[in-house]
């Protein structure tokens, strides 16, 4: 699979497109997400062209990997959801219902979020 230049985030990247920003630097670009899912809803993507989780783990080189997982927190942090706890995703491929081909973490808080998944009676 080839990374598709088109995609939205993207085309984000490239400031052809807009996005409401929380947090950047070398490795990531968070900002708030356009349909959220909760009061705290944001997308953390790193500057490269990675599909997948899958395909960040098997090409980027580790220093990137780690600068990019240490924006992560930073981004719980500026966030203020680290104490109230907080759901954070990656859907990967058709079955994990990725929206947009390019690999992303979602932040999720500020509420209780549910079950993850049908079925799923463990926390309710």
């Amino acid at each position: 699979m080839t990374y598709d230049q088109r995609n939205i985030f993207a085309k984000i990247l490239r400031n052809e497109a807009p996005c409401r920003k929380v947090y950047e630097d070398q490795y990531t670009l968070a900002f708030h997400d356009l349909h959220p899912s909760a009061p705290v809803h944001v997308l953390v993507i790193p500057k490269g062209e990675f599909i997948s989780f899958s395909h960040f783990i098997s090409t980027a080189n580790h220093d990137f990997m780690v600068g990019f997982f240490i924006s992560v927190q930073k981004v719980i942090e500026i966030l203020k959801i680290e104490n109230s706890g907080y759901r954070m995703i990656s859907n990967c491929g058709a079955d994990g219902m990725q929206a947009v081909p390019h690999f992303h973490i979602h932040i999720l808080g500020k509420k209780r979020l549910g079950v993850l998944v049908a079925g799923d009676n463990f926390h309710t």
